[in-house]
């Protein structure tokens, strides 16, 4: 049997399911956070992330979904050139400004050791720690780099403050930080010991999912709501965030297209059942502006393609993948460096790959929420009570009603 000490990289080359068939096959996906690359200074974009860490503890906060007797911590090195050293790794209790709760730091180890070398384009699970987390919890990572260490895998978006501070501070209840951020470098994943009826949902898409537009250290993200939802309903389920800010279907940039990560962020996750797919409209907003001056705009029929794709390949693991429509959108960043982002041709576009999800009968369900935030009186705009100020992100709560608007019975079992 495998070890699920493995990268996951490698269980992925050795084929989707070699994850979830892991020796005991107790773990299961709590929380993620998609692995992009860093990209250069042609993209306007700041990439959050110091350019290294050196004699430095990074803490980062994740609010989990389902909870345990047993915590493993994934890292990651997906985009590094060269092995990534950690020389130290705590899991605790999160509290208030970076600190830990009292007495319940735990160490982490790999394979034995307090530390690990990740070679390039992989990752690494960590031994099983005894801790008993509980559904919806924050728990606090703390990851230790004695070296000059490049940051070359993070997570943009992650709605959750970081903090870094001087020498090895991963065990210190309380720290203080030399530096904040809400990015997540390294960090991808948190795995509990399950249920053996516990499946996953994952959720698939970009900004919307990732939670821009929510408050941060708030978990007011659709998909946190979703979990919170699954959880008074009593059910044996994690979601897992798979969104990626600026993530479009067919093209790369704020990480890699969608096609490209499916195996990775979506087929890979242990006990996955479900898959909420929304993505798009970065495909129809980004080409013609800043974003992205040289290309055309996609046709509604070479996204629905994409889409096609996608549930293919969701169907050949026996995922049932839900389609959601793409929310209004007129006056994107209109008067800002962004603007550029929306126009009519754009808009047309969008409602024909709404069309298409709802109508083409591809998906195994439909969940609309571009009904839910639009406003009745145009339905181009997003209601005023649910906008986050830019005309396209959702504020917390439009998240909720979003998330609300979920049929749970439609997330329950196997295609």
């Amino acid at each position: 049997m495998l070890k699920l000490s493995l990268s996951v990289a490698a269980l992925v080359a050795l084929g989707s399911t070699a994850f979830a068939a892991d020796a005991s096959g107790d773990y299961i996906a709590t929380w993620a956070a998609s692995p992009q690359p860093i990209w250069g200074a042609d993209f306007l974009a700041p990439v959050k992330v110091p350019r290294n860490f050196w004699n430095q503890t990074l803490r980062e906060v994740a609010s989990i979904s389902l909870g345990g007797k047993q915590v493993r911590l994934v890292l990651s090195n997906l985009y590094g050139t060269t092995p990534l050293p950690i020389s130290a790794a705590h899991v605790a209790l999160a509290g208030a400004d970076g600190a830990i709760q009292p007495g319940s730091d735990h160490a982490v180890t790999f394979d034995g050791q307090p530390g690990v070398l990740i070679p390039p384009g992989a990752e690494w699970i960590s031994d099983p720690v005894a801790f008993q987390v509980d559904p919806l919890s924050k728990l606090a990572v703390s990851l230790y780099f004695s070296g000059v260490t490049p940051v070359t895998t993070s997570h943009w978006e992650g709605r959750d403050t970081a903090y870094i501070s001087a020498g090895n501070t991963v065990g210190d209840e309380t720290i203080k930080p030399s530096s904040t951020m809400t990015a997540k470098p390294i960090l991808t994943g948190i795995l509990v010991d399950a249920p053996a009826d516990a499946k996953a949902v994952v959720t698939f898409g970009d900004s919307i999912t990732d939670g821009d537009g929510s408050k941060v250290d708030q978990t007011h993200r659709w998909p946190d709501f979703l979990a919170k939802r699954i959880k008074d309903a009593g059910l044996p389920m994690t979601v897992v965030n798979e969104g990626i800010s600026g993530a479009r279907v067919l093209t790369d940039r704020m990480g890699v297209n969608a096609l490209a990560r499916m195996d990775h962020d979506v087929i890979a996750q242990p006990r996955a059942s479900t898959v909420i797919l929304m993505m798009g409209i970065n495909d129809i907003g980004w080409p013609q502006m800043v974003l992205d001056p040289g290309a055309k705009e996609p046709t509604a029929k070479e996204i629905t393609d994409g889409y096609h794709q996608l549930i293919e390949r969701a169907h050949a693991h026996g995922l049932r993948i839900l389609g959601a429509t793409l929310t209004p959108f007129e006056d994107t960043f209109k008067g800002g460096p962004l603007e550029g982002y929306y126009n009519e041709d754009k808009e047309k576009i969008r409602v024909a790959v709404n069309d298409w999800i709802r109508t083409s009968g591809e998906f195994d369900g439909v969940i609309d929420f571009d009904a839910i935030v639009r406003d009745p009186a145009n339905p181009k705009h997003t209601k005023a009570e649910y906008n986050s100020g830019d005309n396209l992100h959702p504020n917390d709560a439009a998240y909720e009603a979003m998330a609300g608007s979920i049929n749970l019975d439609t997330l329950k079992g196997n295609k």
